[in-house]
């Protein structure tokens, strides 16, 4: 057969409930000639690829008929009048999501009693066990019909889940309790039903496990309203990197000035920034000259002076005159777009945590309920009474119900996520655990990472005759007129060393080049060189200074006043203080730091040479980052990416585990799968700490969750385990799974990192199962 080039197909895949879901719908596409799928369960999506001409309906259809929903996902905006896709999309999540917790607080409400009145005999009045069933009934029909509704769809297909065993182990408890209520003794008025810790076979009739079936459909509903919680966050980060850009746009048409929305603006179209608003979409300057904050695309944390003929990129800031811009580059293929491109390529290609009750379900579930029919089967066999070869039956069931399993993952999320808000640490979810135990190499971003972000006046260099405060005072009252983020630096530096500064007349600015002003009788000019040549050459002292600024990455601003050059100022992105210590803390944890900025490389290795970095990668652009992790990946590194700013958005979500400086921009936020609250660069080690403490946690849970029911199940399926025992052992693993989990409030942060208070309210401490 001939082949086509290769097309590529992005569909939302509906109905997937555990991560061996996507396996399965991934591996049934992978099997059709000429096609190469990835399913991502996190954002229920599926990247496929086409090397022959398959039709859409086609790939549609085959997710189809194993039982799920596929269709193709909504193109961007193209009109005014458009509905977001995007948001209708996060809307529906959003209602969903409303859904989930809706149903787990009334399954909760009318749980929480049956559980009580089971277990504790004290609480049993005389039509008690009616009262039970009145609660329970809804909660096994209504409140566990979404895993019904699952099983019954893999049943249709040949498959089972965990949903299949939560189906029928609910729907077998609830069932033997309905037989005994109106065919046995436990129907009887004032009947006690307290809990008998032996070993010994025995007849059934008078038991029931009304509270087994409606504790395993809450916690089980509880751990899956967590899952969908954290799944919620996937698609925030493309959404809050579409939002930065402009809404209106001033365009100029047959000179006529009109504002319209930025989706009509088409290639070629003449368009107005004025001081302080975004540039609407990438273009070139044809009139004008101003300094262009793109601090959000190239992580340089000096605005960029432009004029007419250069390229301006669209979202960025404009931050000082008015400029006029032709369109080159609009909608998909604006260099915003491309970045929410690589954010979105970039999260659909990491690897989704697959919990292990899912990795195992394949050979659990169908082995339990073949147990289960076997051990009834052996029982009718060997001539023994119906009710108690049912007993046995239900007890492997019950006992192999996965209640701890569904308690594992949230509750020492729950703990961990709330022990980590007090020390400024947010995790999103499990799946971001999994890499924090492998990684072994740690990226930092440059300016808002390791350093302040703001430019900050370092240093000032008088010539011969003038003092400190005298530079300070005449050049910080010129600037005190601009707006400058140079000007606004030393305007702070003038205002902390000299305190109020003196009022200045005529003032002017020279856009890209510096200001005049005149003090004090004194005609002040700030700026570059080559503003202030009419004032005469830089003394040999300032020429040292500004060589030796430039070699560090600084910038330098020249001061002269009355035909002489009289200063210099320096200006500097300045490192954290708590830099220097967080890379030491990471050493410590056998990590190797890299610092990886769109900097220039001067400024870059100054900053590293401060902190104690010997990596550095410099000049980079939001692709060149996500290719550098890529880079480090490939050989054989596991990588943490540390950043703030939305050109750090696409690295967060390449690498292994993505960390993102909570004072930075939301993009980089909601990119990243930690976030640290507090901006301090010494977090990062806590937080590290503390994944690698939960995940532990989380697998130790899942261990012992497996191993009280599956040691157990020999003895239910001999008939020595009555179902009432097997649900007390349930909920002895349930409190040691709960238990294990609170562990973790323990943590502490390391010497020197401790906040006084927490900032964030902590979780709330998970109830404590009874069955």
């Amino acid at each position: 057969m001939a082949t086509a080039a290769e097309t590529k197909l992005e569909l939302v895949i509906g109905g997937m409930t555990c991560a061996s879901c996507a396996a399965r719908v991934e591996n049934h596409l992978n099997e059709i000639d000429g096609v190469e799928a990835t399913v991502n369960y996190a954002t229920e999506k599926a990247k496929v690829v086409l090397s022959l001409t398959i039709p859409e309906a086609d790939i549609i259809s085959a997710v189809e008929e194993i039982g799920y929903t596929a269709k193709p996902v909504a193109p961007p905006v193209s009109t005014v009048d458009a509905v977001d896709p995007a948001a209708a999309e996060a809307a529906e999540h959003d209602a969903e999501l409303r859904a989930a917790r809706n149903r787990l607080w009334i399954v909760a409400v009318l749980s929480i009693p049956v559980i009580a009145l089971s277990m504790f005999s004290l609480f049993q009045f005389k039509y008690w066990q009616w009262a039970c069933l009145t609660l329970a009934a809804p909660v096994v029909v209504w409140g566990a019909w979404p895993f019904h509704r699952a099983a019954f769809a893999n049943l249709r297909h040949g498959a089972a889940t965990m949903d299949t065993l939560v189906s029928v182990g609910t729907i077998a408890a609830f069932a033997w309790s309905l037989y005994t209520l109106f065919l046995g003794d436990a129907g009887m008025p004032g009947m006690k039903h307290p809990f008998r810790i032996t070993l010994e076979r025995t007849p059934g009739e008078g038991n029931m496990y009304l509270e087994v079936a409606a504790g395993v459909t809450l916690f089980i509903l509880c751990g899956r309203y967590f899952e969908a919680r954290a799944k919620r966050r996937s698609g925030a980060a493309l959404r809050a990197l579409l939002s930065l850009g402009a809404k209106d746009v001033t365009v100029l048409r047959d000179g006529v000035e009109a504002t319209v929305p930025v989706s009509a603006l088409a290639v070629g179209d003449l368009f107005l920034v004025r001081p302080g608003e975004k540039v609407a979409t990438d273009g070139v300057v044809v009139e004008g000259s101003s300094a262009v904050d793109a601090s959000m695309l190239t992580g340089e944390s000096v605005p960029v002076e432009v004029g007419p003929g250069d390229d301006v990129v669209g979202a960025t800031v404009n931050a000082g005159g008015r400029l006029v811009v032709r369109a080159t580059r609009v909608g998909a293929d604006t260099q915003l777009a491309q970045m929410a491109k690589l954010v979105e390529e970039a999260q659909t290609g990491k690897a989704e945590v697959q919990r292990l009750a899912d990795r195992v379900s394949a050979v659990f579930v169908p082995g339990v309920i073949a147990l289960s029919l076997a051990t009834l089967g052996y029982w009718i066999g060997s001539e023994q009474p119906l009710p108690a070869a049912f007993t046995a039956a239900v007890a492997v069931l019950i006992i192999a119900c996965p209640c701890a399993l569904g308690l594992a993952t949230p509750t020492a999320l729950l703990v961990g996520t709330g022990r980590g808000a007090q020390l400024g640490i947010l995790i999103k979810g499990p799946q971001v655990l999994e890499s924090t135990r492998a990684v072994d190499t740690v990226v930092l971003d440059k300016t808002g990472t390791v350093t302040t972000g703001e430019m900050t006046l370092v240093d000032v260099v008088p010539a011969d005759g003038v003092t400190d405060t005298e530079l300070l005072r005449l050049a910080g009252a010129v600037e005190n007129a601009s707006e400058h983020p140079i000007a606004r630096a030393i305007v702070a530096g003038a205002r902390d060393r000299v305190g109020e500064l003196p009022s200045v007349d005529e003032f002017t600015s020279e856009t890209g080049l510096g200001v005049r002003g005149t003090v004090d009788g004194h005609r002040v000019v700030v700026g570059r060189a080559s503003l202030i040549s009419d004032q005469g050459d830089l003394p040999s002292e300032l020429a040292s200074a500004r060589a030796e600024a430039d070699a560090q990455g600084r910038t330098s601003v020249a001061v002269g006043w009355d035909g002489a050059v009289r200063g210099l100022l320096v200006v500097s992105d300045q490192v954290k203080p708590t830099s220097k210590a967080a890379v030491a803390q990471l050493r410590k944890l056998g990590l190797t730091p890299v610092l990886l900025t769109g900097d220039n490389a001067a400024a870059a290795r100054a900053v590293a040479a401060e902190v104690g970095i010997t990596d550095v990668v410099a000049e980079v652009l939001p692709a060149g980052k996500v290719d550098e992790v890529k880079r480090l990946q490939e050989q054989g590194k596991v990588v943490a990416m540390v950043g703030d700013g939305v050109n750090d958005a696409a690295a967060l979500a390449q690498a292994d585990l993505g960390i993102a400086m909570g004072t930075g921009s939301d993009v980089a936020i909601e990119a990243g799968d930690l976030t640290l609250v507090r901006g301090d660069l010494r977090v990062v080690a806590d937080a590290i700490r503390l994944s690698r403490r939960t995940l532990g946690t989380i697998k130790g849970n899942l261990f012992w969750a497996f191993a009280y029911n599956v040691a157990a199940v020999p003895l239910a399926a001999s008939g020595l385990l009555n179902p009432m025992l097997a649900g007390l052992i349930m909920a002895g693993s349930s409190v040691f799974v709960v238990s294990n989990s609170l562990r973790l409030r323990r943590f502490k942060a390391l010497a020197g990192n401790e906040v006084p208070a927490p900032a964030v309210e902590v979780a709330p401490r998970p109830l404590v199962p009874a069955s």
